[in-house]
């Protein structure tokens, strides 16, 4: 983990060396195939360690990340550091707020703490304001920018999983639902799903529930492991060409089931499952065990505005960030606060994608708000007149305009109809 802005730039200056080197070693011809290719895997894998710690260290020092939550004990040093970083406060700083010399603080986080006495360390979480239950907070919303990961599923509390929900749903049954919740978890996402591997990057303008955050997880990991199993996935390629295609159906009055099926083409599995109780969600995006990007909507909003934004708000996550070096799986709630760098690109991608920003400035509708202009502007930008609709009622932050065009209840029958 990177602890400074001396090791931030020191991280960077190694990083492209490893760069340098992997592009020697791909260029070296006189070198045996098989070894060249194990040489290459080698510095990725450096590379991607790297750029993770450095992708984690912008994150937390821009604010991105305003509340960790961890569920072991041994975490808890790797908290403390996080929680220095996000509050921007440097080893100095602390430091002082304790009254110490910054080289005790460099010699306490080089070691996790292991130095430290407990006392200590309830002094330094007083300080970083690290509450008992391990994590942190800053002084923003703890739901803007939440961060969950577990170190390992063992440390899961499966009795705080939505079991009578999860029953009613008919995800479980059983007489211990503990248990059956745990292998429904472990069956249908796997251990990896609850640990530092997929951590849980939550958008949202309210805290959400962590545990209904993991059952929802797995329910979604599982329908698109069915759409995997019927061969109905073709083969994903980083690529977002034909994404004009998808807002073209738009306009088509089954645009919804014609966009699953053409995501499917593209080998990106698109699932509905209804949100559960405490987690506030929209949609979301994630890796599946196999590799295929996941996008999941809740149709909280059974509306065709929020359906196609919050869309193509997960595929700017597939397309700009699920494959980075920083393994975040990502849960949007549509409302949630825009502060975030990265959830600030997705609602960019989104945003361009269905209708450019100098093509934006120049429709009448946004002025006139009327019904009548909104569906000419939708009719010459060809799209559906919805996505004007309720784009301006996003930027006027009015919700009481433009009802009749944002397509209410024209999505959930759609989507649970096609879904297998």
């Amino acid at each position: 983990m990177i602890f400074s802005d001396r090791q931030y730039a020191v991280s960077k200056d190694e990083a492209a060396k490893l760069k340098q080197a992997l592009e020697h070693v791909r260029s070296d011809t006189q070198k045996h195939a098989r070894l060249r290719e194990i040489e290459v895997k080698a510095l990725e894998s450096q590379i991607l360690d790297i750029e993770r710690e450095i992708t984690e260290y912008d994150l937390l020092k821009s604010g991105a990340v305003t509340f960790g939550e961890s569920f072991s004990l041994a975490d808890l040093p790797r908290v403390l550091i996080q929680a220095r970083i996000s509050r921007g406060m440097s080893q100095t700083d602390l430091a002082d707020a304790l009254g110490m010399k910054p080289q005790q603080i460099q010699r306490y986080e080089s070691t996790e703490y292991m130095s430290a006495s407990l006392s200590r360390l309830i002094e330094v979480a007083a300080v970083l304001n690290v509450r008992v239950s391990e994590s942190f907070s800053a002084d923003t919303s703890a739901a803007d920018g939440a961060l969950y990961a577990w170190s390992d599923a063992q440390h899961v509390d499966w009795s705080r999983f939505p079991l009578k929900e999860m029953v009613k749903r008919r995800w479980l049954s059983g007489v211990n639902l503990m248990e059956a919740a745990r292998d429904y978890f472990l069956e249908a996402a796997g251990p990896q799903f609850a640990t530092a591997l997929h951590r849980k990057k939550v958008r949202s303008g309210n805290a959400p529930n962590e545990y209904a955050l993991l059952a929802w997880q797995a329910r979604v990991l599982q329908l698109a492991r069915n759409e995997m199993a019927h061969g109905k996935l073709g083969e994903f390629e980083l690529n977002d060409n034909w994404l004009s295609g998808l807002v073209k159906l738009t306009r088509d009055e089954n645009g919804p089931r014609k966009a699953r099926d053409l995501l499917r083409r593209h080998g990106i599995a698109l699932v509905f499952e209804r949100h559960l109780s405490g987690t506030y969600l929209d949609g979301a995006a994630m890796l599946s065990p196999l590799g295929h990007p996941v996008i999941a909507l809740t149709l909280r909003h059974d509306r065709l505005d929020n359906f196609w934004f919050v869309l193509f708000h997960e595929l700017g996550h597939v397309f700009l960030h699920l494959f980075g070096s920083l393994r975040l799986d990502f849960f949007d709630e549509e409302d949630g606060n825009g502060s975030d760098g990265i959830e600030r690109e997705a609602d960019k991608f989104a945003l361009d994608r269905l209708i450019p920003e100098d093509v934006w400035r120049k429709c009448l509708s946004r002025f006139a708000m009327t019904a009548e202009a909104v569906k000419i502007d939708a009719e010459r930008l060809g799209v559906d007149a919805s996505i004007i609709a309720g784009r301006i009622r996003k930027e006027r932050n009015n919700y009481m305009i433009l009802n009749e065009l944002i397509g209410s209840g024209t999505v959930r029958s759609q989507l649970e109809e096609a879904q297998p």
